[in-house]
């Protein structure tokens, strides 16, 4: 049996990355794009985190992450501070622009879930969401070796 999941999985990626650029270019929403809607994503979750919980949510490399966040911060996305209880630490803010944004980024979500999981049941859905946390949860844990 040949195993080609690590190449469908950047294929998926790939094609998803496009897509969600398509459908923010379709609803004009240009305060974001697919990259910083991830980061978006992790501080609607949780805001005032440390850029390196931001990183490992986001699963970017704290240097690619820096210059994307100088970029949200100077589009009025983000604040930094730095954190009263440990200097060394910078913590990640939305702002309430950023925040007004939510819906927006969840109604682009819901679309591109949507497309992932057109003509599965909830079943098969439930299946696939296990099957890509497992995978997820492999990587990270190689990772971390």
């Amino acid at each position: 049996m040949r195993i080609n999941g690590g190449f469908q999985v950047s294929k998926i990626k790939q094609l998803g990355d496009r897509i969600f650029e398509k459908i923010l270019a379709e609803r004009d929403i240009e305060a974001f794009n697919g990259a910083q809607g991830r980061i978006l994503y992790v501080l609607f979750q949780e805001d005032g985190v440390p850029i390196k919980t931001v990183s490992e949510k986001c699963g970017l490399a704290i240097t690619s992450l820096t210059t994307m966040l100088e970029r949200m911060e100077k589009g009025g996305l983000i604040l930094r501070k730095q954190d009263s209880a440990d200097k060394r630490k910078t913590l990640l803010f939305l702002t309430d622009k950023a925040k007004d944004l939510e819906n927006d980024y969840v109604a682009v979500s819901e679309e591109m879930g949507d497309i992932y999981y057109q003509g599965f049941t909830e079943e098969e859905v439930r299946a696939a969401e296990d099957y890509l946390d497992r995978i997820r949860q492999n990587l990270e844990r190689w990772q971390s070796k």
